[in-house]
């Protein structure tokens, strides 16, 4: 007889093949490419159990929102031959990570391709903004997210960015409840 009960913890020794990572994959870097993104991310995230329905529609609608960043502010959506990278890794346990990359910086000189990372705004600023929203909700459902240069020397500016959100799984607590730790998001202007 046990003195403490007993309770299964949820099934994370589903993981990817090489360990701790999925394989990468590579999309032109069009809009129309974003029910793709989605699908893959729900194929990849099929072979785990951890992640609830509720967590993998978060992550979709992140990776959708990192996803049109890359095709909207990079060289990835400018460039025909445009290209955008996204990965998916654990890089501890219970965490599921999910990373975009950029072809880097757009050459047009008509677009302002750097998105700015919503921090202070009014209410009255956000209610008449038409864009911007994104970065801010994908810094509302992730655990943790941030981005940072691809490649990370002051020669190698404009080469690619390297957007990333972190979601932490669901785990059953001792009364059998499943619950989801929160972190800090962090982030910064490109």
């Amino acid at each position: 007889m046990a003195i403490v009960p007993h309770t299964h913890a949820l099934d994370y020794s589903i993981t990817p093949p090489a360990g701790r990572r999925w394989e990468y994959r590579v999309y032109p870097g069009q809009l129309s490419q974003t029910s793709r993104v989605r699908a893959d991310l729900n194929t990849d995230l099929g072979r785990m159990t951890g992640p609830t329905i509720d967590v993998r529609e978060e992550m979709a609608l992140c990776v959708s929102e990192m996803f049109a960043n890359a095709c909207d502010h990079s060289r990835s959506g400018e460039d025909p031959d445009g290209r955008v990278v996204r990965t998916l890794d654990l890089p501890r346990p219970g965490t599921v990570r999910i990373s975009i990359i950029d072809d880097g910086t757009r050459t047009d000189a008509t677009t302002n391709s750097a998105p700015r990372v919503p921090r202070r705004s009014t209410r009255s600023e956000w209610a008449q903004a038409e864009r911007g929203r994104g970065l801010f909700m994908v810094g509302e459902l992730a655990s943790r997210w941030g981005f940072r240069p691809v490649l990370d020397f002051p020669f190698c500016a404009g080469l690619g960015t390297v957007i990333w959100a972190e979601f932490t799984l669901p785990t059953l607590t001792t009364g059998g409840a499943i619950t989801r730790g929160t972190g800090s998001a962090s982030g910064g202007a490109r």
